[in-house]
């Protein structure tokens, strides 16, 4: 009988379960064993893992997070690799690693030592390369624009600048498609370096033509008044927290404009709850199309959207910098800026 393991890595984001739910349900119908390792690398490399059935996963896919659990534990950086995770990972036939860009680079790193490995991109960042989009990046989005929509209301009725902070730590996305969703004044992003007295200027000239409230959303990579980024520490297992930039910023904008200035930051609410039907559909293809790239033996391989069609690509893509905003995408923004 086939073994495939599923596993979530890194950070959580709406349409796991629902990858889940698809890679048994394909998987279950070929007659192979599925298993579920929980926590992410870190329970592969204590083998815990859980067998899943068709009935475990029922009414799964409209649920967020992810009912395996994820960590941040990184076998090459916590551990030595793929020696970390055996014996655990010789049970398994193949490994569907569910994961944004750094634990699919991980992924790939360890299907060069033997690691029968198939990838599924998901971020709410939207940088993984080799693939149009990954699941989570459109319910980010619908979240941050209604969160934009309600600040949008009190800031007019109070005639103040508002500042929105989301995530986004080299990549721009959830701050400019948010941004245009959502009608904002102004979008600051990590690729675009930005001059905070023109947007200080931007924002009077609004305010002078009768518009006397702005909405501007910020990614947290964006550096700081000080050119650097700002960082609210680290986890548990090292990593910087990016976190505060708007904070920073507030002061100072408010200093240029001589207008009461406030900060909302969205932070985890950016990752939590359902999934919207576009991510819970994207998930449940790319889900389905990796159980049977498992089946098939087709590992060293990952799912990806290009155009309409969701496609298997070589794992190694991953090894490409991250997806940037396009200077395209961010043209269009600004079109619409005060």
């Amino acid at each position: 009988m086939t073994e495939i393991g599923v596993v979530t890595c890194g950070g959580d984001c709406p349409g796991l379960n629902a990858v889940i739910r698809a890679v048994v349900v394909r998987a279950s119908a070929a007659g192979a064993r599925i298993w579920g390792v929980r926590n992410g690398w870190r329970g592969l490399a204590e083998g815990d893992l859980v067998p899943l059935t068709r009935d475990d996963v029922r009414g799964l896919i409209g649920r967020g997070g992810t009912i395996l659990g994820t960590s941040r534990m990184d076998p090459y950086l916590h551990g030595s690799g793929l020696e970390t995770l055996r014996p655990a990972a010789d049970r398994l036939d193949a490994l569907v690693v569910v994961g944004g860009d750094g634990s699919l680079r991980t992924a790939a790193r360890l299907a060069t030592e033997g690691l029968p490995v198939v990838g599924v991109p998901k971020t709410i960042d939207n940088d993984v390369p080799g693939t149009d989009t990954s699941f989570g990046f459109d319910t980010a989005v619908q979240v941050v624009t209604d969160a934009i929509d309600r600040l949008t209301t009190t800031a007019e009725a109070h005639n103040r600048v508002m500042l929105v902070e989301v995530m986004g730590r080299t990549t721009g996305w959830i701050a400019a498609y948010s941004g245009i969703a959502g009608g904002a004044e102004a979008v600051l992003v990590p690729e675009v370096p930005y001059d905070l007295e023109e947007l200080a200027d931007s924002i009077r000239r609004r305010h002078r033509s009768g518009r006397p409230y702005s909405i501007v959303v910020v990614a947290e990579g964006v550096p700081g008044p000080d050119g650097r980024p700002v960082v609210a520490g680290e986890d548990s297992l090292g990593f910087a927290r990016l976190g505060g930039v708007a904070h920073a910023l507030a002061p100072r904008l408010e200093e240029l404009t001589g207008y009461e200035v406030r900060v909302s930051v969205l932070g985890h609410l950016q990752r939590g709850g359902s999934p919207t039907a576009y991510d819970r559909v994207l998930a449940t293809r790319m889900g389905v199309l990796a159980a049977e790239l498992a089946l098939e033996g087709r590992t060293g391989t990952m799912t990806a959207l290009r155009g309409d069609e969701v496609v298997a690509v070589d794992l190694d893509v991953v090894r490409e910098e991250p997806r940037g905003l396009p200077p395209s995408r961010y043209r269009l923004a600004s079109w619409f800026f005060a």
